[in-house]
């Protein structure tokens, strides 16, 4: 089956962060002040004890991904910093166009590059703290061993040098998770459609 996706997506919001961002923090935040509805993305990556199916993602075989991608299922797709795929289906947009609802698209830069493309007029927001910032966030995080710190940062360093697709970028500094969230509804009220 194949959805027709409307080109304005008025009440979509795509948004991003690096590890470390705290854009799940932001994301909460906002859901308790605004009616929001969440485009779910589908992915590789194996399912944590605390997750489920559609919470927070809708979770595949990498063989299953990868017919869906030639069945033309993805409206965006890419390999993350992890080697599994994550991607939005265009029935999930369907989905979400029919809920009439403000919805929040959490998507890496690659696929705000596509969506991007495919509707120009749909608000990009990227989350973000200084680099140090994020560093020690994951550092705390994770507790991770210096490769994996390696690695997350190597690919954080590549936000930085593709913050030019984002309408608004919203620093979320350290303790200053209220001022980010604030800074997010003003943005969304700002542009959605009533």
């Amino acid at each position: 089956m194949f959805f027709l996706l409307k080109q304005s997506m008025k009440n979509i919001f795509l948004i991003s962060g690096p590890s470390g961002s705290g854009q799940d923090s932001v994301i909460e935040g906002l859901a308790k002040r605004l009616p929001l509805e969440r485009v779910i993305t589908t992915t590789t990556r194996p399912m944590r004890p605390n997750e489920s199916e559609g919470h927070p993602y809708y979770f595949v075989s990498r063989e299953a991904f990868l017919q869906g991608i030639e069945e033309g299922k993805f409206l965006e797709h890419a390999e993350a910093y992890n080697h599994h795929l994550y991607g939005v289906t265009r029935e999930e947009l369907a989905r979400i166009e029919e809920t009439g609802k403000i919805a929040l698209w959490k998507v890496e830069y690659q696929g705000a590059k596509t969506a991007k493309r495919l509707f120009p007029g749909i608000i990009a927001i990227l989350v973000t703290a200084p680099l140090e910032v994020l560093e020690a966030r994951i550092k705390r995080r994770d507790k991770p061993e210096a490769s994996y710190i390696k690695e997350r940062m190597d690919y954080t360093r590549t936000w930085f040098e593709n913050t030019d697709i984002y309408d608004y970028i919203i620093q979320n500094q350290e303790g200053a998770l209220e001022s980010a969230v604030q800074e997010l509804e003003n943005i969304v009220r700002k542009h959605a459609e009533a």
